[in-house]
């Protein structure tokens, strides 16, 4: 995908370099600095990921919150526990609209359906090499029966080799833990704090 056309940034050279699952472009450019000047050639390189879209599943009858967990090989490259607790999550392919990509990745991820939708926001994951913007969306579910430790079941496309569990944890536990740096996933952790600050709001307008 092209670079947007901007009067501020001087495109020099833009070569993709690698292109396996997602693309790797060297791109070689000048940006408007504050003071009105031109930089000088800078060069980049820039991970083309695309959109993303995640929801975070909530049933405000139960007052649970549904996050994944599944092992992430970055994780495990930063020297973190690589099985993550995470927001059920996807990129958006080619003429999807996130809501569509929430929809089927809900399915896939955690066989739920669900129902109405709450826009949290559009984010820049990694804005200092990756051109990844997810947006994030409260979702309403409803739960049926739930096991011990919050387990709900298991989930995955099997010809992707995926493999996570699902659970329903009590929202005051997700908040508190989401408030004191427990999940290093930052989309689950963003989703949870704009949750924390709107889960009266929300919950009454779903329980209406």
């Amino acid at each position: 995908m092209p670079l947007p056309p901007s009067p501020d940034v001087i495109v020099e050279s833009d070569e993709t370099v690698w292109k396996g699952r997602f693309a790797l472009d060297i791109i070689k450019f000048r940006q408007r600095r504050f003071d009105g000047t031109f930089s000088g050639t800078r060069t980049w390189e820039l991970l083309r990921r695309g959109k993303a879209a995640a929801v975070l599943p909530y049933d405000p009858v139960l007052d649970r919150v549904v996050v994944i967990e599944q092992f992430r090989l970055p994780a495990f490259a930063a020297g973190l526990n690589p099985v993550m607790v995470e927001l059920a999550a996807g990129l958006v392919d080619p003429n999807e609209t996130p809501e569509v990509t929430i929809l089927r990745e809900s399915h896939e991820e955690m066989g739920l359906q669900v129902e109405s939708l709450e826009k949290i926001g559009d984010f820049l994951l990694t804005p200092g090499g990756c051109d990844e913007l997810c947006s994030i969306f409260a979702g309403r579910v409803r739960l049926g029966e739930i096991g011990p430790d919050g387990f709900i079941g298991t989930g995955g496309l099997a010809s992707e080799q995926e493999d996570i569990v699902v659970r329903a944890l009590p929202a005051e536990e997700v908040i508190e833990k989401a408030i004191a740096g427990a999940y290093p996933n930052s989309v689950c952790t963003i989703g949870l704090l704009w949750f924390a600050a709107r889960r009266e709001w929300l919950r009454a307008k779903w329980l209406k």
